[in-house]
């Protein structure tokens, strides 16, 4: 009779213990997730707002990059220039310019690099990075870009490049394009 009552205290008590892991799954996922955060490729992900630097915002008007670049320019599909800063937008990756490895990349590179600096020009927009890694190995500063729209929605510049088939979701090496 004592074994019995022994034997419902501990089915009892795994099923507490049960219940306590399965309320603890969520922030163990967060632990785990935060722990790996920082081996990801800056350039593959916008950053969570938590993780973001502060907005950064901007009001140039662009221009192609060229001879006499100017203040506010285009470098390429996926690479802006403000004034001696380059800046590449996270997540996506754009057909090469310079040099297009065959006369598809090369339209594709131009089509691009002109939709980037259309969207660019739409209006104000603002800037973020991620606050532990802000940096490409160019030294290109890694940026979201994103602005408000009047209807109270967030347009990602990077979302409507890869849309439009501009650009590719960048996967952390550089996609065909020929």
């Amino acid at each position: 009779m004592a074994d019995a009552g022994r034997s419902g205290n501990l089915r009892g008590l795994r099923r507490g213990l049960l219940r306590w892991l399965v309320n603890l799954r969520p922030f163990f996922l967060g632990g785990v997730l935060l722990s790996i955060w920082p081996a990801v490729d800056p350039a593959l992900i916008e950053p969570p707002a938590f993780l973001s630097t502060d907005p950064e915002r901007i009001t140039e008007r662009f221009t192609r990059c060229g001879p006499g670049r100017a203040h506010a320019c285009v470098i390429d599909g996926d690479t802006i220039k403000i004034g001696p800063r380059k800046i590449r937008i996270i997540g996506i990756d754009a057909p090469e310019t310079h040099p297009a490895r065959c006369p598809e990349e090369a339209r594709a590179g131009e089509a691009a690099t002109a939709e980037l600096q259309r969207l660019l020009n739409q209006g104000p927009f603002t800037m973020t990075g991620r606050i532990d890694d802000s940096h490409d190995r160019f030294g290109r500063d890694l940026r979201a870009i994103s602005r408000a729209r009047a209807d109270g929605t967030t347009q990602s510049i990077a979302e409507d490049l890869r849309a439009g088939g501009f650009v590719h979701r960048y996967l952390g090496y550089k996609t065909g394009w020929c």
